[in-house]
């Protein structure tokens, strides 16, 4: 009696979070985060659960076939799922169908061969797996794609590896104690369906709390960006110092001001479409010259700053200059016009500074040494209070 009314209230929730999971996914325009497949998943499930609440216990009927193809389909449509919200391009419906044919023929033939203890115990055994390689999946995650959700995986992998060691008790007392091993009433089933339920409770609001901490970081990352060349803007720049320097380790850093020189007859003459094609230009190259950890932003207009962390004058400079001919040499190909075009940059470099209040005056040094260089005749590196570099344009 216990076990029916859980497979009913299982049958409910899985239902319920279904259709919430679908409307979820239709507010979700574009990356719908997965959100389309679990609610397939969620409503394979609460079929499957349904077929068998009518079914009333085990049987060889199409019900039943129903349910064991159904119940094998869901944890697929859940791993699609989970694929798509981590960005991976999978596609629902083919693999989907594909094993829904596969495993039914699968079960006619195990029935026929075999009897109903091995088309049951061939469910568990499969469910057992599939869920293994989930946690598996899971695990891989918080090693590589996933480690700033180190936390949650964790939890779904405790999760999922719950329901995979609950599968493989089930097939083992298949294969021990035959259809018994299914009777409404006994202990394991109870264990079992409590298990399901807590599950069925637990996971749906964690999925949907993944979703919104996603859409934060998502709406939380737009705003830090510049929407133009995609670098950080000045908000996104105070953010990461502030990260920086509150990091066990870190040292003092440089900033490098970067401007691009005349480029308001680049807009007057060739307009600003041709303007923001040569911004995106300079920002490609920053982009691919500096290195590894130091912050490349775009503060406004032709404006832009490189932080290099980590690194002594020497080594800044020796950057500054790589970029200002990296730009020099680059062209932009503007559709329109009948040649490429090219810039050049004036830089100018801060002293060092220890800690993220400090940028302010960071950038009133880069800048007052980037007017020295512009009004040496642009095209060259300037430190704050001497000169590194003089190439005139």
């Amino acid at each position: 009696m216990v076990s029916t009314i859980l497979i009913g209230m299982l049958c409910a929730h899985l239902l319920c979070f279904s259709a919430m999971f679908f409307l979820i996914s239709k507010r979700l325009h574009g990356n719908k985060m997965g959100m389309d497949f679990f609610a397939m998943g969620n409503l394979l499930l609460g079929l499957a659960y349904a077929l068998q609440f009518a079914e009333g216990g085990p049987a060889w009927s199409l019900m039943s076939v129903g349910n064991h193809t159904l119940t094998l389909a869901a944890p697929v449509a859940y791993w699609l799922g989970a694929m798509r919200f981590f960005g991976r391009s999978v596609p629902l419906w083919r693999p989907l169908l594909a094993m829904a044919g596969i495993y039914t023929v699968a079960q006619v033939l195990v029935e026929w061969s075999f009897g109903p203890v091995a088309r049951y115990a061939m469910l568990s055994g499969m469910s057992a797996l599939l869920f293994l390689v989930m946690a598996v999946t899971v695990i891989y995650g918080v090693l590589t794609f996933a480690r700033d959700l180190y936390g949650e995986m964790i939890f779904f992998a405790v999760l999922i590896s719950g329901i995979c060691l609950l599968n493989a008790v089930k097939f083992v007392n298949l294969l021990g104690m035959g259809l018994d091993a299914l009777r409404m009433g006994g202990s394991f089933q109870l264990v079992f369906y409590v298990y399901m339920s807590f599950l069925a409770t637990v996971l749906p609001p964690s999925i949907i709390w993944l979703v919104l901490r996603q859409l934060t970081d998502e709406l939380r990352d737009v705003a830090a960006r510049d929407p133009l060349t995609k670098l950080l803007n000045r908000r996104g720049l105070t953010e990461a110092l502030q990260r920086y320097f509150r990091a066990r380790g870190a040292v003092s850093a440089y900033l490098v001001m970067a401007d691009v020189d005349h480029f308001k007859r680049i807009n007057d003459r060739y307009g600003h479409q041709a303007g923001d094609q040569v911004l995106c230009r300079v920002a490609d190259v920053l982009r691919t010259h500096v290195r590894e950890g130091d912050l490349t932003v775009r503060t406004g207009g032709e404006e832009f700053v490189v932080v290099c962390m980590n690194t002594e004058v020497r080594g800044v400079t020796q950057l500054a200059e790589r970029l200002r001919t990296a730009i020099e040499n680059a062209a932009t190909v503007v559709e329109g016009v009948d040649h490429p075009l090219h810039c050049t940059i004036t830089l100018g470099i801060s002293h060092a500074f220890t800690g993220a209040d400090a940028l302010v005056n960071a950038l009133k040094e880069a800048d007052a040494a980037l007017y020295d260089g512009k009004s040496a005749g642009r095209n060259q590196v300037k430190v704050a209070g001497a000169a590194l570099c003089s190439i005139a344009a």
